[in-house]
């Protein structure tokens, strides 16, 4: 008995930026069960040649993309102050949801976002693509390696360029919000646990401008300690977790695609990981669940407490460093 293929999953997608363009070439060239049928942005005009497709329909207005009949999924990936709106009108309409890191601007925010997504019954899923990338997958086969886990490590500074005060929309706040959280989604991920209390330092704390540089003390429930750093304030790139356990250690380096082993019982060792692109496994993840009814691998929830984990966190550098408890809404 032949079974007719199905046709690709109708996306629309809603911010065609830096990184919005990668999302657009990903589901024009390398995602065959999926078609972007739609793109939205502010200057409609500008859309069509970002993403090489002259044909494809490009709505300055994203309610009309949302409203497309074709549209039968929408990838949201604007600045995240605007995430609350997008994804309540995209809840309403009842469609699928994959929207892009942080989930929101602030804990009020991802909770609203996270109530339309539950009310709304479609698959909805946020875009923490560092859970896809392939060193952090290969350090969490060899967890069990390792014994008992102590505490982690967690490290991502970048480059100061591009990163500013004004006009990127992340509501006055900085680094923190914009790259650390993949690290307070992480921390969640490899200990297992929830985040119970934090205690945090920045160099400046929003309002009074946007972070630069943060350190920064999380413990989970277990009463595993979770140490972070995260910082825009040399050149180059470091992205890197250290997992120490009773029997061992390891580490992942995302942007060198390395990870290392020390291990009591298994010996030490070295390898590099097979790079792939995290937005396309992302977007294959949630097509994926789209089109087989699956649940999404990372959801709008978990995009929910990573942002509740900065927003303790900003609590905390407000006290000078106090421990403050991490509220889940």
């Amino acid at each position: 008995m032949s079974h007719e293929p199905r046709a690709p999953l109708g996306v629309g997608l809603i911010g065609l930026g830096h990184h919005g363009s990668r999302y657009a070439k990903h589901l024009l060239h390398d995602l065959p069960e999926a078609r972007l049928v739609a793109v939205s942005r502010r200057r409609a005009t500008e859309g069509s040649g970002l993403v090489s497709a002259p044909a494809l329909p490009c709505y300055s207005d994203y309610h009309e993309l949302i409203a497309d009949p074709h549209v039968e999924a929408v990838v949201v990936v604007t600045p995240p102050a605007i995430n609350r709106e997008i994804c309540l009108a995209v809840a309403q309409a009842k469609k699928a949801l994959l929207v892009e890191k942080p989930l929101a601007i602030s804990a009020a925010d991802a909770g609203a976002i996270a109530q339309a997504a539950q009310g709304s019954g479609q698959t909805m899923m946020t875009a923490q693509t560092l859970r896809f990338d392939a060193a952090v997958g290969l350090v969490q086969e060899r967890h069990s390696q390792i014994g008992v886990l102590q505490y982690l490590s967690l490290a991502s500074r970048m480059e100061p360029h591009g990163m500013g005060e004004d006009g990127r929309g992340f509501g006055g706040r900085g680094c923190l919000l914009e790259t650390g959280i993949h690290l307070l989604d992480l921390a969640r991920v490899l200990t297992g646990e929830e985040i119970r209390t934090v205690s945090c330092e920045m160099d400046v704390v929003p309002p009074d401008g946007a972070e630069r540089r943060v350190v920064g003390r999380l413990t989970t429930q277990g009463g595993l300690v979770c140490l972070l750093d995260v910082s825009r304030v040399s050149s180059g790139r470091i992205g890197r977790v250290e997992l120490v356990g009773s029997e061992g250690q390891l580490s992942a380096d995302w942007c060198g695609q390395r990870v290392g082993q020390i291990s009591a019982q298994h010996g030490t060792g070295y390898w590099s990981s097979v790079m792939c692109p995290t937005v396309l496994r992302t977007l294959q993840a949630f097509v994926r669940s789209v089109r087989d009814g699956l649940p999404p691998p990372v959801t709008i929830e978990d995009g929910k407490r990573a942002v509740e984990i900065a927003e303790a966190c900003y609590s905390s550098a407000r006290l000078g460093g106090r421990v403050v408890p991490v509220e889940y809404l």
